[in-house]
């Protein structure tokens, strides 16, 4: 009996293990079959993800393609914007109007005394300052008509007066640090020592912190040989650009020092540049014209004057001129007669035909009607006119 039941709990545990045996391969194929199955679903899967991914790509290489074609319009419409700027001229320094007066240079025959020759000139130039006159022409409006005249004539620029008028006003339009320098010691300037300063805006001190200053080229030659040096009034010369002659007066613009450099630099500009730039006023320019005729033909500016102006006490009223034809202008010529008036002056020009100066000019004005004096000095007559002129014509 004991067999037996061993026997049979032998079988038992061989179909127990055939049954699990069973169990563990329907669970792999079940597994393997799970396994299939997932793969397929991934299978499946990865191809919807390339499918998009490609749609993906297509539709990026879409956008890039118009991202290019946008990029490219964009260059196209740059390099046209370009293209026009290029095409626009570029943008130049605002030219600002100018007021030139014309004074005969026997205004200073009416003195008595060389020191009253002196003084008159200073005055002409104290006017000329203040209400910022830009040219000043000194005209001969005598001629060879008398014998005095005739042996102070022809020296170089007209007459022996007209000359010495010219020398006080560019003396005295000079800073006093470039006076010795370019100003030898002259008889006409014996007596410019009792003259009012004009103490213009470009007459700068030492220590005076300003962009722009005159200078004149210094003989010491600079050390690497380039450019030159300028003495514009401070303590050591201004290294500038250009090679120029000694003893030359320039305008000179300053640059700002670096940390590094120890020399003060600057570039040699036009001197209508500090007035066309910040608005200063840069004093005035005297030029010497033999007739009145020269004081037109020889005007320094392109298309000459366009607002021509003389004065006379045979002018018309200037009350009732057109005040409208007296500020639109570019560059005016205010023009002044001697002790015998602009009539003169035309009869003393054998260059010109015309017997009435008003013929000459396009306004013809008395600035100083009803007068209680029978005349009117030259120096006085240049203060009267330019202070009826301001408002009317905006000096300065």
């Amino acid at each position: 009996m004991a067999s037996f039941e061993t026997e049979s709990n032998d079988n038992n545990i061989i179909k127990s293990n055939k049954k699990r045996k069973n169990q563990n391969v329907d669970k792999s194929k079940k597994k393997k079959k799970l396994q299939e199955v997932v793969e397929i679903d991934e299978d499946l899967k990865t191809e919807e993800v390339i499918k998009t991914i490609k749609k993906k790509k297509k539709h990026s290489e879409i956008t890039e393609a118009e991202k290019v074609e946008v990029t490219i319009n964009n260059d196209v419409e740059s390099s046209k914007i370009t293209e026009t700027s290029d095409k626009v001229k570029p943008s130049k320094v605002r030219q600002l109007p100018t007021v030139s007066i014309a004074v005969p240079g026997s205004i200073l025959d009416n003195a008595q005394s060389p020191e009253f020759r002196t003084y008159l000139a200073g005055q002409i130039a104290r006017a000329a300052c203040i209400y910022k006159i830009d040219e000043i022409i000194v005209f001969d409006d005598v001629g060879e008509q008398t014998n005095v005249m005739v042996s102070n004539k022809k020296t170089e620029g007209g007459s022996k007066t007209c000359k010495q008028l010219a020398i006080i006003l560019q003396y005295l339009e000079c800073p006093q640090y470039l006076r010795r320098i370019l100003f030898p010691i002259h008889n006409f300037l014996k007596y410019t020592g009792v003259l009012n300063p004009l103490d213009a805006p470009h007459h700068f001190r030492q220590e005076d912190n300003v962009p722009f200053r005159e200078g004149v080229v210094s003989t010491l030659p600079p050390k690497k040989g380039k450019g030159c040096n300028v003495d514009v009034g401070l303590r050591k010369h201004v290294l500038v650009d250009k090679c120029l002659q000694p003893f030359v007066r320039v305008t000179v613009k300053l640059i700002p020092n670096s940390d590094d450099s120890k020399r003060q630099k600057g570039i040699v500009v036009a001197p209508s540049t500090p007035k066309n730039e910040s608005g200063i006023y840069w004093g005035y320019t005297v030029r010497n014209a033999e007739s009145i005729n020269e004081v037109f033909t020889k005007c320094p500016y392109p298309g000459g004057y366009d607002l021509k102006i003389g004065t006379s006490d045979k002018g018309i009223d200037i009350d009732q001129t057109d005040h409208s034809q007296l500020s639109s202008f570019k560059h005016a010529l205010i023009c002044f007669g001697g002790v015998h008036g602009l009539e003169a002056a035309l009869e003393a020009d054998q260059s010109i035909d015309e017997e009435n100066p008003s013929t000459l000019f396009d306004i013809y004005l008395n600035t100083c009607p009803n007068q209680g004096s029978r005349t009117i000095r030259t120096e006085e007559a240049v203060l009267i006119t330019l202070a009826e002129l301001r408002s009317k014509m905006k000096l300065g």
